[in-house]
């Protein structure tokens, strides 16, 4: 099956794996193997970038490494929400075990973790084609270690990990409640370090916030640099746009590009989805991309961005950021793990919603007015005094916000 360019055939294969087969056996009934060919294109810089994105993923393959090798610095379009985290990402691929090690990188989902982690195994297998690298998601680890207890073959996992030049683990926020997993991985980060082996990790949350791993793994988390990537804001959404667009050939006109822009805040791979089905909407019906198609093929975006914010919505998004559920912030337990969100929710309540305090506090669970406001000032005088805490709160606002 013929695709208009790489943007199209990668987004199908990474988002929909199974989606046209599924289609073409509902029709035909019977199964198909199916290939991508992208079309033929004139575009000599384009064709340089695809020849050389080729040449990676074989020299990778080879080498057994399993790195998207479409990732890279390159692309990674960079701005004041996630610069510290890119330019870290550039020093440790640079020299690896030397600067910032551990480096650990937070951030929401889609913000550009995965990429960035990515970016720096790439790079440094570009310049050192000899060092031992390997990325592994959290959950793929986890799965190794449960099978290498279970078959007897601790030691051939530990010459895997502990044998390494640079490890690369991502969304590592998995491992809470994992006590094998976390026993495991502490004693490969310290392996790793000792000998000034390079370790990146990436989570959806900075360590401190990560409760359910040992004290002492933590630690391991936060004793070399902590990036965070931050919501992009509006002039880096519409870079990112552009950027996307310009690499897969599909025209975007700048007021489009601005409503995308707009109406996507958190998200880099909604932005993604937003090009495809412009780019294919375009190619289907041959009509040009302009503001009123671009709103008529983007509607149900465009109208859940612009959906009021509830206290509902609010207790979700600080349950799920603490991983708790929004049931227990509403429940009369005082823990600290309880009590802490349960304030932050109540003063994100009254900021960003037209609620009245009794209301809020009737859908926080039958709390009265009073206790909103103890909520609302305790918070408040912690934000005043404890810089991450907050950060942490002003990131959670904009996260729920957008």
């Amino acid at each position: 099956m013929e695709v208009p360019n790489r943007f199209y055939k990668e987004w199908i294969e990474d988002y929909h794996p199974e989606l046209i087969q599924s289609a073409i056996k509902s029709v035909t009934d019977s199964d198909v193997s199916l290939k991508f060919r992208i079309a033929d294109r004139e575009d000599p810089a384009q064709k340089k970038i695809d020849a050389k994105i080729e040449n990676r993923k074989s020299k990778l393959a080879r080498k057994g490494i399993f790195l998207n090798p479409r990732y890279t610095f390159e692309n990674f379009v960079s701005g004041p929400s996630n610069g510290v985290a890119y330019e870290a990402a550039k020093a440790v691929a640079q020299e690896p075990g030397r600067k910032y090690n551990p480096m650990f990188v937070y951030g929401g989902v889609g913000l550009g973790k995965t990429h960035l982690i990515t970016a720096i195994g790439n790079r440094i297998v570009d310049l050192a084609p000899d060092l031992q690298v390997l990325y592994v998601s959290a959950e793929q680890f986890t799965t190794e270690v449960v099978s290498a207890f279970r078959h007897n073959k601790a030691e051939e996992l530990k010459r895997k990990y502990r044998n390494l030049d640079v490890l690369l683990i991502d969304d590592v926020q998995y491992v809470e409640n994992k006590d094998y997993t976390q026993e495991e991985l502490f004693h490969t980060i310290n392996a790793l370090y000792e000998r000034q082996k390079q370790i990146v990790l990436s989570s959806d949350r900075p360590p401190k916030e990560i409760r359910q791993v040992t004290d002492r793994l933590r630690s391991r988390f936060s004793m070399g640099l902590t990036a965070d990537i931050q919501l992009p804001e509006f002039e880096l959404r519409r870079g990112i746009i552009e950027k996307k667009a310009a690499e897969n050939g599909i025209d975007v006109p700048p007021d489009v590009v601005d409503l995308v822009a707009h109406k996507v805040k958190t998200n880099v791979r909604d932005m993604e989805g937003c090009l495809i089905r412009l780019g294919a909407h375009s190619s289907l019906t041959g009509s040009p991309i302009n503001v009123a198609m671009a709103k008529t093929v983007l509607r149900d975006i465009i109208q859940d961005s612009d959906k009021p914010l509830t206290v509902d919505g609010i207790l979700k998004g600080v349950a799920e950021h603490f991983g708790l559920k929004a049931a227990e912030l509403k429940a009369r337990k005082r823990t600290k793990g309880i009590a802490q969100p349960r304030q932050i929710a109540m003063y994100l309540a009254r900021e960003l919603t037209e609620q009245s305090l009794s209301d809020i506090g009737k859908q926080m669970g039958g709390k009265d007015h009073a206790t909103v406001i103890y909520a609302c000032k305790q918070v408040e005088k912690r934000r005043a005094a404890d810089e991450n805490y907050d950060r942490m709160v002003e990131t959670l606002r904009n996260n729920i916000k957008a």
